[in-house]
């Protein structure tokens, strides 16, 4: 197999160090090697003892794990950064003007920009969303996008997260503890803030209320202590100072919601839901759900209660949906996309699908609802038996995947166990949609520890690091 070139975050072709990395590099050189395992084991501690985990499901035991924290940081310069984020909140724009369209009149169906059955026929699409509007038109509230650097440093996205996306807690204590090992690291960086995300999470739902609310009461709506990112669920309730709550905790009455308090019920008004659709209301959806509340979807319908992010908005971030994203941004917008997508097969055409089939051992093959990094190939990673193994279930369920070239994935110097290695990331920055589109300089990058793996998730044995974007 020929192992393609891949851009360095931090080292040029040459192997000198890019400009932005130069005073890091410098403080580097200046830290004894037992000082940074030193800083190394602290930051595992503390991490352990804020109880800041995520649960791995799947395994013979179901387990709290500590996400690999590493300490060089990623950092982006201000320029880049700039692009970046127009580039985000253009498709962000896109996409809620879609999820308007496809629950309303439908036009970009009717000109044919998009196959009326891949949006009808997904199973994210909620046919009880017809005709409901919703405050400001805004269907992705918060949006997690999931960029990718390849070729000569190039940004792609790889993934729109529009249902419950997750993260943006470890980004935020990951900047904390940067903070607090190393605080003189700063004086040398004019690095972007990222502890106001809180603030404008907080304003942005506060400001997609009902119409007529002007003291909205917001919560947070979590399954329970039980799943994997109930950590995040605690932290993000206790930093906009709201109640976390479990779908037992409310109720609706005369067509409002209500949580139980011990002062008696009160109204709630805007819910940050982190409960997957099938399982808000058991009354419309999952009637085995006990995560829910039993006529939700009736209130949110009836416009007495915000949902964020909106029922049925996991249509616009399905993998089968992702390849028409450029299209709605020249439909709705009349722009050219300023970030592209990866190149994608549709396995469900039959051209698409003997191509894909002839290159399995070079294409990553992913399943349209999958997430988390399960249910996916890696075609240069995995083994001949895998590939046949895997190309059976292909060719009995094409329109399940789609397929994408394997990315040279930008890397990073990590500390790892043989010392400082280059190791591939990805970066998730987090999108607010309110009365404007918003969003803080940085995100969640994610690396994949194992040499040579391009998969990042936590759940596959990745980490995590600081992004640092710097002021201009």
């Amino acid at each position: 197999m020929t192992v393609k070139a891949f851009y360095n975050e931090m080292h040029d072709d040459k192997g000198e160090v890019r400009p932005h990395y130069a005073a890091f590099q410098a403080w580097l050189s200046e830290m004894p090697a037992e000082r940074i395992t030193q800083k190394r084991a602290e930051a595992d501690a503390l991490f352990h003892r804020y109880g800041i985990t995520f649960a791995v499901y799947g395994e013979q035991v179901d387990t709290e794990r500590l996400i690999p924290f590493d300490i060089i940081p990623r950092i982006i310069p201000a320029n880049e950064w700039a692009t970046l984020a127009d580039g985000l909140r253009q498709r962000v724009k896109a996409l809620n003007l879609f999820l308007k369209d496809i629950y309303h009149d439908q036009e970009i169906l009717a000109a044919g920009r998009i196959p009326r059955e891949q949006v009808l026929g997904n199973a994210q699409f909620r046919e009880v969303m017809r005709g409901v509007d919703v405050p400001g038109d805004v269907y992705a509230h918060i949006a997690g996008v999931d960029v990718v650097r390849a070729g000569a440093g190039e940004y792609y996205v790889l993934e729109d997260n529009l249902r419950v996306p997750s993260g943006v807690s470890y980004m935020l204590e990951n900047r904390k503890m940067m903070m607090r090992l190393f605080p003189r690291l700063f004086s040398r960086y004019r690095v972007a803030p990222v502890d106001r995300y809180p603030d404008m999470l907080l304003n942005m739902l506060r400001s997609v209320a009902p119409v007529g609310v002007t003291d909205p009461t917001v919560v947070v709506l979590t399954p329970g202590s039980y799943n994997s990112a109930y950590f995040e669920h605690a932290f993000l309730a206790q930093q906009l100072g709201v109640e976390l709550v479990e779908g037992q905790d409310m109720f609706v009455d005369g067509g409002h919601v209500f949580m139980r308090t011990t002062r008696g019920p009160k109204r709630v008004d805007v819910i940050y839901r982190r409960v997957d659709d099938d399982f808000l209301d058991p009354l419309a959806f999952r009637s085995d759900s006990v995560l829910g509340v039993p006529g939700l979807l009736g209130a949110y319908q009836a416009g007495r209660v915000t949902l964020a992010n909106a029922i049925g908005s996991g249509v616009a971030d399905d993998k089968s949906i992702y390849p028409y994203v450029p299209e709605m941004i020249r439909f709705y917008l009349g722009e050219e996309p300023i970030l592209h997508n990866v190149p994608t097969h549709m396995c469900r055409e039959p051209d698409e699908l003997a191509y894909v089939l002839e290159n399995l051992g070079e294409l990553v093959v992913k399943e349209v609802h999958g997430a988390g990094g399960y249910g996916m190939l890696v075609g240069p990673a995995a083994t001949r038996a895998e590939i046949a193994a895997f190309r059976d279930v292909l060719i009995a369920h094409p329109e399940r995947y789609i397929a994408q070239p394997t990315l040279a994935l930008s890397a990073c110097p990590t500390f790892v166990e043989s010392g400082i290695a280059p190791r591939h990331l990805d970066l998730r920055p987090f999108v607010l949609s309110g009365e404007e589109i918003q969003l803080v300089p940085g995100g969640l990058t994610r690396v994949a520890l194992r040499e040579g793996s391009l998969v990042v998730n936590s759940s596959q044995g990745g980490g995590t690091k600081d992004t640092w974007v710097l002021e201009g």
